[in-house]
C-alpha cells in the first residue's frame, strides 16, 4: 500500500517540486497551501493525478487530514524578503502556530515530520562556513527577525516534540535554492537578477557586492530533503551548495549568461543583510551520503531557459503577488 505524505506549502516553488518527487516515488501526496505566496500554476499538472489531492487551507487555523498519514513535510512559509516584510505577522504565525498544528497532527497520526528551516537561523554569521553547531547571530527585533526567529522557534518546538513526545522529527536547514517555478522579483538574488535581465534593466547590487551566497539547484535540494526524511537522523542538517560566490561576480555571470549589455548599479545594503552565506555540508555527506551534483552554470542555464520560455503574460503573473487581503490578519 502506498505511503501517504502531507506537504504544506505545496503550491510554492520548493513545495511543488517536492510534490513531483514524492509522486514519482509512488507516494500518495496531499498538498496543502493557503496561496498567500504559493501559485496553483506550480501544481496544475498534478491536479488530475490519482495520487495527488490539494487542500486550499491556512494551517495557522488548524490542520486535519482524514485517514492514515505516514509523513509530513512542513514547507508552508513566506521565504523571500519582500514577502515576509509585507506580511510579517503571517510569517511569524505560520512558523509558530502553523508548526504547532503540524506537530500535533504528526503526533496524532504517529507520522514522521520534516520541517523546512533555513540558513537564516545563522543570521549574519560570525562563523564561516556555517555548520550545524553554530548558534547564529540574529537580530530578533530587526526587519528580518520575523522570518529568522520564526524559523528558530520552529526548530526549538520541533526538538521539544521530539524529546518530550518521542516524535520522529527531521530538520532541514535550507540554503539559497533556485530553479524553475521561482517567483520573479521576490527579493531574492537569482529571481531578481533574472527578472531584470529579461526586462533589459540594469542589475541591482546591494552594498558593494562583496557579500557572498551559495546557490543550490532545486533538484539537488529535493534529493537532500528526500534522503533526510527517510534517514534516522533527528538533529538539523544543512542542505545547500558549498560553492560560494560574491554577489558582484554572480551579477557578471548573469550578464554573460543572458548575452545582454546591462550595467550593474549599486544601492544601499538592507539592514541585517548577511555578508556571508556558505554551508558546511560535512554532516549531509556523512549522514545522507549527499552533496550537490548540478553545477551553477548548468542550473542557471536551465533556470534562465525556463523563464525565457514563458509568455509575457505568464512572466507578469510570476512577478507580482497581492497581499492586500491578508495584511490585517
Amino acid at each position: 500500500m502506498a505511503k501517504r505524505i502531507l506537504i504544506t506549502g505545496a503550491a510554492g516553488f520548493l513545495g511543488s517540486h517536492l510534490c513531483d518527487r514524492f509522486i514519482k516515488e509512488g507516494f500518495e501526496v496531499i498538498g496543502m497551501d493557503n496561496l498567500i505566496t504559493g501559485d496553483l500554476r506550480n501544481i496544475e499538472h498534478l491536479i488530475k493525478n490519482k495520487n495527488f489531492e490539494f487542500h486550499h487551507h491556512d494551517i495557522t487555523k488548524f490542520v486535519h487530514v482524514a485517514g492514515e498519514l505516514d509523513y509530513i513535510l512542513h514547507f508552508a512559509s513566506p521565504a523571500s524578503p519582500i514577502d515576509y516584510l509585507k506580511i510579517p505577522i503571517q510569517t511569524l504565525k505560520v512558523g509558530s502556530i502553523g508548526t504547532l498544528h503540524c506537530l500535533g497532527l504528526a503526533k496524532e497520526k504517529n507520522a514522521r515530520i520534516l520541517i523546512a528551516s533555513t540558513s537564516e537561523v545563522y543570521g549574519d554569521p560570525l562563523v564561516h562556513p556555517q555548520n550545524e553547531e553554530y548558534y547564529g547571530n540574529v537580530n530578533a527585533i530587526g526587519p528580518r527577525g520575523v522570518y529568522d526567529e520564526a524559523k528558530r522557534f520552529q526548530e526549538s518546538i520541533t526538538m521539544a516534540y521530539h524529546r518530550f513526545h518521542g516524535l520522529e522529527t527531521r530538520i532541514a536547514r535550507i540554503f539559497n535554492t533556485y530553479g524553475p517555478r521561482m517567483r520573479l522579483n521576490d527579493g531574492r538574488v537569482i529571481p531578481a537578477f533574472i527578472g531584470q535581465a529579461l526586462r533589459g534593466e540594469n542589475l541591482t547590487v546591494f552594498g558593494d557586492g562583496t557579500q557572498t551566497r551559495s546557490f543550490c539547484f532545486v533538484d539537488d535540494q529535493v534529493e537532500g530533503i528526500y534522503r533526510l526524511l527517510l534517514s534516522d537522523y533527528s538533529d538539523p542538517v544543512n542542505i545547500g551548495n558549498p560553492h560560494e560566490i560574491t554577489i558582484l561576480d554572480f551579477a557578471k555571470e548573469i550578464i554573460n549568461l543572458t548575452g545582454t549589455d546591462q550595467k550593474i548599479v549599486y544601492k544601499e545594503l538592507p539592514k541585517d543583510d548577511p555578508m556571508q552565506r556558505q554551508p558546511d555540508i560535512t554532516r549531509a555527506k556523512e549522514i545522507l551520503n549527499w552533496e550537490p551534483k548540478v553545477s551553477r552554470a548548468e542550473g542557471m542555464k536551465i533556470t534562465y531557459e525556463y523563464f525565457k520560455g514563458l509568455s509575457d503574460d505568464e512572466l507578469q503573473k510570476r512577478e507580482h503577488k497581492d497581499f492586500s487581503e491578508h495584511i490585517r490578519r
